[in-house]
């Protein structure tokens, strides 16, 4: 069985699709595919993640890898629907060969694939969080999977999200933000983060601080946010993006 969802965007469209394909003891797996298809596409290839909790994480690295490889064959035809079948039917010689990432742990997404465009700055606004320790704590996950560092910060009611790393990474990040059941409505049903805003994404410039991990704090004043920002070397995006947010 597969499940289809399409997500516009604005520089392509994100594919989310569910499926089994069978695995190393003749048991099908759950397995959770998302394409980021560019504007070029089919001319040149997609962004590709794969999600599985029966998988460890090095597995879904390795399935995404193989699924690239497979992509290549197919360029320059559309390729999703095929990439989809071959991998329900190879993903059993695919688990038998040796994991190229690192670390046993149960795979949630993995490392997206596409040109190396350096490290990035994004810096993302939410409207709330009715779920937040759930949230928190899948916002971190996401994080390190995709090697992203910065900071998830509260004021008051003010929620930011700012992630350093690579662009594509973050691209990803958003995919995962946009398509996931990450919060609860008002009624306590899982649903997806509709009211996110992207507030600024840009390359890291040389008077930007590198941060080295992705912390969760909570600020009791705006002057605590501000220095938060100054010292990280974001004065300017400080002034202009956040100030602003303030009621």
């Amino acid at each position: 069985m597969i499940i289809f969802g399409c997500l516009p965007e604005k520089d392509g469209t994100v594919f989310r699709i569910h499926t089994k394909a069978e695995g190393l003891t003749d048991v099908d797996i759950p397995l959770e595919l998302v394409f980021h298809l560019p504007v070029s596409y089919p001319l040149c290839l997609p962004g590709i993640s794969v999600n599985s909790e029966h998988l460890t994480r090095g597995q879904c690295v390795t399935v995404k890898e193989k699924l690239l490889k497979q992509a290549e064959k197919l360029l320059p035809e559309p390729m999703v629907h095929e990439l989809v079948l071959w991998i329900q039917q190879n993903l059993r010689h695919v688990l038998n060969q040796p994991e190229t990432g690192s670390g046993s742990e149960k795979c949630t997404f993995s490392i997206s694939t596409t040109v190396d465009d350096g490290l990035w700055v994004t810096l993302l606004h939410l409207d709330h969080m009715r779920a937040r320790t759930k949230y928190i704590k899948t916002v971190e996950k996401w994080a390190s999977g995709l090697r992203l560092t910065g900071r998830l910060m509260f004021l008051g009611k003010i929620i930011l999200i700012l992630l350093q790393g690579d662009r594509n990474s973050i691209k990803e990040y958003l995919v995962l933000q946009k398509t996931s059941n990450v919060d609860v409505d008002s009624s306590g049903k899982k649903c997806k983060e509709k009211m996110i805003s992207v507030l600024l994404e840009t390359k890291v410039q040389t008077e930007h601080k590198r941060f080295l991990a992705f912390e969760v704090k909570e600020y009791s004043t705006l002057d605590e946010l501000q220095k938060e920002f100054e010292t990280a070397g974001l004065k300017k995006l400080f002034s202009e993006f956040v100030v602003g947010l303030v009621k």
